[in-house]
Formats: C-alpha cells, structure tokens, sequence
C-alpha cells in the first residue's frame, strides 16, 4: 500500500449515473489486475474504494457509479483536482489460472476490474469469452472496449432493452460458453448463482463496502474454508473453492 497524490485528467459520465474517471500520476503505483484504489474526499471520514479498470504509463482509469454523497462529490470535482489515493490494495487476478480459455462474467460495474485482466489474457494468447449483464440499456459500459480485445462478448440487461433479455446468469445459461477457467466480478447475489451453475474452478473479485481498506477494521470480513478473511487485505479476490456462501 502506498499513498499518492493523482491529478484528475477527466471525470465524465460514461452510462447512467456512472462515471469515468481518469487520473494521472508520475508513478500510478498499479501492479495487477484487479486491485483497487482508496480515494480521500475532503469532508468524507472514509475513503471510497474503486476497483482499477485499466492502468497506462502516467495514469489509472476508474468506472464509479454516483450512490451516496461521497460519490455525488467525487462526480462534481474538475479537471485538475488532486486527490489523495492509496493504491496497489488488494490481490488480483490469477491469469496463469488459465491455460487456454478463459470466461469473464461482470455484473454492472463488475465489469471494471475484468476490463483490464481482459487485456492481460489477450496479450498472453488466451481465447476470452466475456458475459455482462446490466439492469437497462443505458447502464451498458465498456461494451465497446471488450469487443475491440475479443469476438466473444455478450451482453444481457434485465429488462430486455439490449442484449439477452434477463440477468447475466440467463445469458450464460443460454450460451453454454466453453472455457478451462472463469473469472467474476459483480452484485453478490449473482456471483453466488454462479458459484452453482459453473463447472470447474474459478475465482470471484468480491465486492464490499469497506472502512479502512488496509486489513484494519476487518468491516468486509468474509466466511472461507481456513477461517475469517479480509476482502480488501486478503481479496478482493478469492479462488472459488476458498469460499463459503
């Protein structure tokens, strides 16, 4: 864990009350795929933790949906703001993991942290199927991006407005994809369905509301088979056969 001090280079919407925000540094301090960060806002007594959605040399890009007062403040800071951030949080991805194939499954802003794991396992000669599942057409992101890395991208929204009508498990269901490893970011309720539904091994990035984000306060504490972890210290990420739902 290290803190840093990045400059806002843009914050736009991206999709309904989502945005992205990109931020640059003489040092980003990004290390794997799907670690996070923990920004300070000025009036706020905890940080907000952002999963990373893709790093460049100078820089980090971060998707954020506006939920509560913090957000909505984070939403409202320009071009040039600095922002105090704890960076390289978390563990991340296991591409090796993988040998051929892979299947990526992000619900909503789920799909931020895969993003980038996607790029990883492409440039590593990987096949990627990629499933997202949204509540509504005007909440899609990164659709675009996923399908510029691989062929193999689906999209489902809940009520039928784009994509495969139905949650992201439907879609799934539907596709019957064909993979040696799968990755999965998203809504809780949706990892633990596929918990059940998916053959093999897997790992899912969990997500938490968290206090102090460092392994301290143990505030997003999960159940596993070697006993009480931390999602932020000892996760996000967690190999499928570790958890107990």
């Amino acid at each position: 864990m290290e803190k840093r001090k990045f400059n806002i280079k843009s914050n736009k919407v991206t999709a309904k009350n989502t945005y992205c925000l990109e931020l640059t540094a003489l040092e980003p301090g990004y290390k794997f795929s799907g670690e996070f960060v923990d920004i300070e806002l000025e009036g706020f007594y905890l940080r907000r933790p952002i999963s990373v959605c893709d790093a460049w040399e100078g820089g980090i890009t971060l998707l954020y949906k506006v939920v509560g007062d913090g957000t909505r403040a984070l939403s409202r800071m320009p071009s040039g703001s600095v922002l105090d951030v704890l960076t390289g949080l978390g563990n991340g991805f296991d591409a090796a993991a993988c040998r051929k194939s892979a299947l990526l499954v992000g619900g909503g802003l789920g799909a931020a942290p895969l993003y980038r794991f996607c790029k990883e396992l492409c440039s590593k000669g990987r096949e990627v199927t990629v499933i997202l599942g949204f509540n509504s057409a005007d909440e899609i992101v990164l659709e675009k991006e996923f399908r510029a890395l691989t062929d193999k991208v689906s999209v489902s929204t809940a009520d039928g407005s784009a994509g495969v009508k139905g949650f992201v498990t439907d879609a799934v269901r539907l596709l019957a994809p064909q993979y040696d490893y799968y990755y999965t970011c998203g809504p809780l309720v949706m990892m633990k369905a596929l918990h059940t539904m998916l053959e093999g091994s897997g790992e899912y990035s969990l997500e938490e509301r968290m206090g102090c984000g460092a392994g301290f306060c143990y505030g997003c504490s999960c159940q596993t088979l070697t006993g009480t972890k931390r999602i932020c210290k000892d996760g996000p990420v967690f190999k499928k056969e570790e958890l107990l739902w």
